[in-house]
């Protein structure tokens, strides 16, 4: 199967270099027409003529993920110009990189501005506009730092973290207008990343490894609600979890009760991928009517 979209739409944000440029050349190759956002608009620019000058359409528009109106504006320009958006790809972000007791309040709310709220703002702007042509494919970008944390990116792992509990939401209200909503998990050498990891690994973790991902996330038969972790040509899924637990009540030595059977409480085996967050309560009431049963 050969994926192709040929007349599409496509809205990459951060996508002035690293990972942006990456995903926006791979969605023009397969025929999109991209929209290149980037804070800076000759970084932009560029990547849009490298587009154009490779046979494929594209526009560049600079402004800040997290300035609403200036999200809103862009969106109007390229439903002006295209007259639909199929695809939005939440790359967009920076670091902050401090452990959390030397971090300002500051470092902490300028990354969630940009990684979670930038992602809010632009999938808010596209929302009506894909429920209205039952039709969309959306990417966030989470992280391993948001999925399993990381040293010194308390701000940057939360961020990230928030925008897969974006995604959960957005997969179950997006389900009947056709807008699949799904979150990728790169790992790749960008400027964001230099100086974390020696020179003979970063030469493998190149941002061209990673973007086939996004082609596939973004394609006509994508999943929905999907974790793709990629990078140096590997991908993977995560997934986020609920174990079978155990009933203990509500007696007075319930904590006492929960620590004598912990092992137990987390053990894995059979354990499920909830569909909806309603699968908890489900789990629980199952425990307590089988401990009744029991009884």
């Amino acid at each position: 199967m050969t994926i192709r979209l040929n007349d599409q739409v496509a809205i990459v944000t951060g996508a002035g270099g690293g990972l942006g440029r990456c995903h926006a050349l791979a969605l023009a190759a397969r025929g999109a027409k991209v929209v290149v956002n980037d804070l800076g608009a000759e970084p932009a620019e560029a990547v849009a003529e490298e587009i154009r000058a490779a046979g494929g359409e594209a526009v560049s528009h600079a402004c800040s993920v997290s300035d609403y109106d200036a999200v809103e504006a862009m969106v109007s320009k390229v439903m002006d110009q295209w007259g639909r958006v199929d695809i939005l790809v939440n790359n967009a972000g920076i670091l902050r990189d401090k452990t959390f007791a030397k971090m300002e309040l500051d470092d902490f709310t300028t990354v969630l501005d940009v990684h979670l709220m930038g992602s809010v703002n632009c999938t808010k702007a596209v929302w009506e506009i894909m429920r209205n042509q039952q039709y969309g494919r959306i990417v966030m970008t989470t992280s391993s730092s948001g999925l399993f944390g990381n040293f010194g990116q308390s701000n940057y792992g939360a961020a990230k973290l928030a925008l897969v509990g974006l995604m959960q939401t957005l997969s179950l209200e997006g389900h009947k207008y056709n807008i699949r909503v799904n979150s990728l998990a790169p790992t790749a050498a960008t400027q964001m990343t230099e100086g974390l990891m020696p020179a003979e690994v970063l030469e493998k973790l190149k941002p061209e490894t990673v973007s086939p991902g996004v082609v596939f996330l973004c394609s006509e038969d994508a999943p929905s609600r999907t974790i793709l972790a990629a990078g140096a040509g590997s991908f993977e899924t995560a997934h986020i979890t609920l174990t079978k637990g155990v009933y203990i009540g509500d007696d007075e030595d319930a904590a006492d009760q929960i620590a004598a059977h912990f092992a137990q409480i987390s053990d894995r085996t059979g354990d499920q991928v909830p569909g909806m967050g309603s699968a908890q309560g489900q789990q629980e009431i199952s425990n307590l009517i089988a401990s009744q049963q029991k009884g």
